[in-house]
């Protein structure tokens, strides 16, 4: 019994040495990282001195394919589909769906742009041109100068957001 035991330790150290003697053999198959992150595992070492590279050890990589760049890649890409001229008919029903739901959201982005107009004559009309009344407690001048420049740029702020609105509203089909 203690002679085929011998026999099969000898192969179980073979079949667990055997691999990691193959990986740290010098040469080609070590992985190298060289300049601009560029992995390459089929150099050799003289030629990776030349490029500049490190060898990469005791580390796992995972290399993932990336896609064809250049003429390789306008070759092998499928062709395309042709677009059909005139696009599928929808149902009655589908662009009636559709012109509801666009004269809804332009009558909600109607409302909220005179809502925001509203605050913003509001806004100028306290501004007064830049010269706004100044507050009981603003004794400290600066405190003054910093509330109009915070009128300012509330100004400028619903300025923006006004123009956002009629850009969105502009978007939208009309009836």
């Amino acid at each position: 019994m203690s002679i085929r035991i011998q026999p099969f330790g000898a192969v179980l150290v073979l079949v667990f040495a055997l691999p990691a003697w193959a990986q740290s053999t010098e040469g080609v198959g070590a992985m190298y990282r060289c300049p601009g992150n560029d992995y390459n595992n089929t150099i050799t070492a003289s030629e990776a001195e030349k490029l500049h590279c490190k060898k990469v050890e005791n580390a796992s990589v995972t290399v993932i394919q990336s896609a064809k760049t250049g003429a390789s890649a306008a070759s092998a890409a499928p062709p395309a589909r042709p677009i059909p001229a005139v696009a599928e008919a929808m149902s009655p029903a589908d662009s009636a769906a559709l012109r509801t739901r666009a004269s809804n959201a332009r009558r909600s982005l109607e409302g909220r742009l005179k809502s925001e107009e509203g605050r913003l004559s509001a806004l100028e009309k306290e501004f007064n041109g830049g010269e706004p009344e100044r507050h009981i407690d603003e004794f400290d001048f600066q405190k003054y100068l910093d509330r109009v420049a915070r009128m300012r740029s509330a100004i400028s702020r619903k300025q923006i957001e006004i123009a956002e609105l009629r850009r969105e509203i502009e978007k939208l089909p009309t009836q």
